[in-house]
């Protein structure tokens, strides 16, 4: 386990980074606006799964091979944004009396759509990709013993 002035630079630093709005952080507020908290909340659930996907991608080396590879990056970014003006495109060419935030004419979408909705924006964000590469080894110390549980 990490010391505590460790810890409590990573936990400063992470909470610095949280402050900052992504994507997937506009997808749950426009969730949460449209569909109310359970829909909020089901899709933060998705973007934690997507960032757990990320980590094992880390764990593994993946983020590194598509760090490293510009073609790699460039496709997941691109696929990403795609994913993105996707979803915007629906959401105007949705029918709908004027531009305010409402329940789309098909209805809520389910739990189940909402969580891996959160699920692909987190994991085609190249962005939460390069923070698992860049910033977390600086907390990974594996002179003491297994990095898995740091």
């Amino acid at each position: 386990m990490p010391d505590a002035s460790t810890f409590l630079l990573f936990a400063a630093a992470s909470l610095a980074f949280l402050a900052i709005p992504g994507p997937s952080v506009f997808y749950i507020v426009t969730r949460s606006l449209a569909q109310g908290r359970r829909a909020g909340v089901t899709s933060m659930l998705g973007v934690q799964a997507g960032g757990l996907v990320h980590v094992v991608a880390a764990a593994f080396g993946v983020s590194a091979l598509i760090a490293s590879s510009a073609t790699a990056f460039t496709i997941v970014k691109y696929a990403g944004a795609a994913y993105l003006v996707l979803l915007g495109v629906l959401k105007l060419l949705s029918p709908g009396e004027d531009a305010e935030v409402e329940v789309d004419a098909r209805g809520p979408a389910s739990g189940r759509r909402l969580f891996w909705q959160g699920a692909v924006v987190n994991v085609l964000n190249p962005k939460t990709a390069l923070f698992f590469l860049a910033f977390l080894p600086q907390f990974v110390d594996p002179s003491p013993g297994p990095v898995a549980p740091q």
